[in-house]
């Protein structure tokens, strides 16, 4: 008979003192790694996600009883523990925790913790091994230290709104947020390289270190090209809806049904286009034999281009440009990602169970490794689910010390189901 498979991380213990989308999907990704999440929250309402609907978990989606959807994008395979750290004691229990906890990450406003004692420099005493990660909005320097930094305003602030939309003139040309908290997920993912990279070293050298995460930066950084075109140039990129600034064709056409999106990335993968266009004179057209002379002449290829695919629907260009190995895609809404044989091949649709009865669905793990595959141990909890649990095992507290925490609300030991 077989294991069950151990995850990679399954010897660290991560506190989790985040809450919202950025600091939850890091700690969201080391728990599906196997690694041992407690969720630390406040004991009247907990992470501000759980009311974030509707949509509510249960069988009445708008009852508001339930947790959101919203939190449970980015909260399994953790623990909660519903703990009043603004009190002396809850404090003190964080800090006890903190002795045998390996990361401890954190998104509260600048030097919000520290008069807790649960700033780095006073937690390092504790633990010299501790990896300490902080997600603010501007880091914790800079003359923005102290402002608070959602994923919306730091779209905006990093230059991505600036090159999302319609180009300025055509219609509806007002600049454009991505349609999810793209900020928050790419800094929850470098938070999270940040946090393997201090492990690795203090594998080596045995000590701790501090991580300072910004949104800013995070954003600016995924820039990336259009960053560095700017860097090289000194023009600013401007919105130019769904073409591509450097490569053509790389686009949205229509077809006869609808749309598909084309991404011709080389010379000959537009020649294979031009065949399965069946117009070869394309291919041998002046104006577009090599990439750069492409972008010059964009307008017009995109018209001899449309021409063609409004003669035929979506899928049959689907069909036939794979064929021909020219890279496309539909656009797809939700319900046609998850219908997708390739989304259901790879098993990208979870489903986990809670324990006061509800089937929560989600959405797997894009990582796929070969001996430590990501492990779903547990649903995302309710509120204070595992106060108890983690006080008596973590901490050796017995049920009257339990009792009296609870009583004196410094804990919670969960909402009723």
């Amino acid at each position: 008979m077989s294991q069950p498979p151990i995850g990679a991380l399954d010897h660290l213990t991560v506190l989790d003192l985040t809450r919202i989308l950025a600091g939850p999907w890091a700690t969201q990704t080391l728990a599906d790694l196997g690694a041992n999440v407690i969720k630390i929250e406040r004991p009247a309402g907990g992470d501000d996600t759980r009311t974030w609907g509707p949509p509510f978990i249960g069988e009445d989606p708008q009852n508001a009883e339930h947790d959101a959807a919203y939190f449970c994008t980015a909260n399994r395979n953790k623990k909660s523990v519903a703990l009043n750290f603004a009190s002396a004691e809850g404090a003190k229990i964080i800090r006890e925790l903190v002795a045998d906890s390996d990361i401890f990450i954190e998104n509260y406003k600048l030097n919000g913790l520290a008069k807790y004692g649960l700033d780095y420099d006073s937690l390092k005493k504790i633990n010299p091994q501790l990896i300490y990660c902080s997600i603010t909005g501007f880091g914790q320097t800079g003359p923005y230290a102290s402002r608070a930094g959602y994923d919306f305003i730091i779209q905006a602030m990093s230059g991505l709104m600036s090159v999302t939309g319609q180009a300025p003139g055509s219609a509806g040309d007002e600049p454009m947020k991505v349609g999810v908290a793209l900020t928050d997920i790419l800094t929850g993912l470098y938070a999270c390289i940040g946090i393997l990279g201090a492990l690795s070293h203090r594998d080596k050298t045995g000590e701790g270190q501090y991580i300072d995460m910004s949104l800013l930066d995070t954003s600016v950084a995924a820039m990336a090209n259009q960053a560095s075109s700017f860097l090289v140039t000194g023009n600013a990129p401007q919105r130019m809806g769904n073409a591509h600034p450097t490569v053509v064709p790389y686009q949205v056409f229509p077809t006869a049904d609808g749309h598909l999106i084309i991404t011709a990335g080389n010379d000959r993968q537009f020649d294979n286009l031009c065949t399965a266009l069946k117009n070869t004179s394309l291919a041998t057209d002046a104006r577009y034999r090599s990439n750069n002379l492409r972008v010059t002449n964009r307008e017009s290829l995109f018209e001899s281009i449309s021409a063609a695919t409004k003669e035929h629907s979506t899928a049959y260009w689907i069909d036939t440009l794979a064929q021909h190995q020219v890279p496309c895609g539909p656009i797809n809404d939700m319900q046609a990602v998850f219908e997708d044989p390739q989304v259901i091949d790879r098993g990208l649709k979870i489903e986990l169970s809670r324990e006061d009865g509800h089937s929560i669905p989600g959405v797997a793990s894009p990582l796929r490794l070969s001996g430590t595959p990501p492990v779903y141990k547990s649903a995302p909890p309710s509120l204070g689910q595992h106060t108890l649990e983690v006080l008596q095992t973590h901490l050796g507290l017995s049920d009257d010390e339990c009792r009296r925490l609870i009583e004196t609300g410094i804990c919670s030991s969960g909402k009723p189901s």
